[in-house]
């Protein structure tokens, strides 16, 4: 599932392409992915005619700000956008394309089918789920370090569960919290309530400084990511954990070991991740 970094880079990679592109037709191949409104032909017509003014992001959703809607999208696992003419074959797995007035499409393609669409009147979006639920992304000026105390005092969930809990925080997801974790020596069994004030201000500091560093590299290509260009993240060529199992860790050279945390696939290195009993 694309994380905060990849969704930030395909936000500024849309943006070079569709800002003040205005929306001639939307093709509704599988209605499934809209899940407001329910009804598909509603959907279209509120939408055709409207403007892209701006692409925002919160947490791993898209933004999408027009005329007099904001259209929010959530890519799940495999969701991707892309511009192209309209006369360019259309890819298999293509679910959404909107069509605009200068003869462009973005597209929507989406193997799995699980990303969703929700289409809110301006003003309306974070009063209502999805974003209602969210707790503050890490690059918001919310994300204090007295909040986040606040919240991790009071869960008694391991810490890597709690960093996942997208009502405490936004954006984080498997690879992002286990980099992050690894980088400020935190175990991720180690019960949140537990940890001291100084070491939930290093893992919010962790945090987002790798979350900024990779999206500096246009993110983390594991399986199939890739921004709305095409092209793949570079993180991954920076990672000290995540898919590293077996591998010498690079800052003590114990093995790096893979265990399950909350049903998680979970990196660490025992030697620089002591469990604190």
């Amino acid at each position: 599932m694309p994380e905060l970094p990849e969704v930030e880079t395909i936000r500024n990679t849309l943006k070079r392409f569709v800002i003040n592109k205005t929306i001639a037709q939307v093709d509704v191949q599988w209605p499934r992915i809209v899940k407001q409104p329910d009804d598909i032909q509603q959907f279209q017509t509120e939408i055709i005619g409207q403007t892209i003014l701006d692409i925002h992001r919160k947490g791993k959703f898209l933004l999408f700000q027009l005329n007099d809607y904001v259209l929010v999208s959530h890519l799940r696992m495999e969701g991707k956008y892309s511009v192209h003419r309209n006369d360019e074959p259309v890819k298999k797995h293509t679910h959404i394309t909107f069509q605009f007035t200068n003869g462009e499409e973005l597209r929507y393609n989406d193997v799995r089918k699980f990303g969703t669409m929700h289409l809110f009147h301006k003003g309306e979006e974070m009063k209502q789920k999805p974003l209602c639920l969210l707790g503050p992304d890490p690059f918001d000026a919310a994300f204090t370090s007295d909040y986040f105390i606040e919240k991790l005092k009071k869960t008694k969930r391991v810490i890597k569960s709690a960093l996942l809990d997208q009502t405490i925080v936004a954006g984080l997801g498997n690879i992002y919290v286990d980099e992050t974790l690894y980088k400020a020596g935190i175990h991720p069994l180690r019960p949140a309530n537990k940890l001291t004030q100084k070491e939930i201000k290093e893992i919010r500091k962790q945090a987002i400084a790798t979350l900024g560093e990779a999206v500096s590299q246009g993110g983390t290509t594991i399986r199939s990511y890739v921004n709305s260009q095409g092209d793949m993240g570079m993180f991954q060529q920076k990672l000290y954990v995540y898919g590293q199992e077996n591998k010498a860790c690079k800052t003590c050279g114990s093995t790096i070991a893979k265990l399950k945390v909350g049903g998680r696939g979970t990196h660490i290195c025992t030697s620089c991740q002591p469990l604190k009993r």
